[in-house]
């Protein structure tokens, strides 16, 4: 897809910015691929903070009763923190990964983006995609093109 000031090109077609008149867009329905990535981001969500509320409980268990439960629970938070900030600092290189996919998959989206346009009085569908940031581009420069012609 390219837009100019003069046309937007789609494919093997390009649309003279004069012949559209409306701009919009809307949510899609899901692909097979964002369902997986939104299986994968809870996935990695749950990888990455099971193993701490885990450690917590097994941490807090044995204090609980010794000292009452308000010294308990005070010497059990400080224990995970000082485990988490330990657990984290050893196993960085190795979470890294997961943090990365995680936030890829944010940078890819979950929710499908439709671009629609009113062109010779019908309305077109130009793009369909779940990458949140091209969406963006292409809207705006759509939007901007038409704004410029009419205004």
């Amino acid at each position: 897809m390219w837009v100019t000031g003069e046309w937007v090109e789609v494919g093997a077609r390009r649309l003279p910015i004069p012949e559209l008149s409306y701009v919009w867009h809307q949510r899609g329905r899901p692909t097979p691929q964002t369902a997986a990535r939104t299986a994968v981001r809870y996935g990695l969500i749950a990888l990455l903070t099971v193993p701490v509320v885990v450690g917590g409980v097994l941490l807090a268990c044995p204090f609980a009763g010794r000292y009452g439960p308000l010294a308990g629970a005070a010497t059990a938070v400080v224990l995970v923190l000082m485990s988490v900030g330990i657990l984290s600092v050893l196993l960085s290189p190795v979470l890294e990964y997961p943090l990365m996919a995680l936030e890829r998959s944010y940078d890819q989206g979950l929710a499908v983006r439709e671009l629609w346009v009113r062109w010779r009085g019908q309305d077109l569908l130009l793009l369909r995609t779940s990458d949140a940031a091209r969406f963006g581009k292409i809207y705006r420069a759509i939007e901007r093109a038409i704004e410029r012609y009419e205004g």
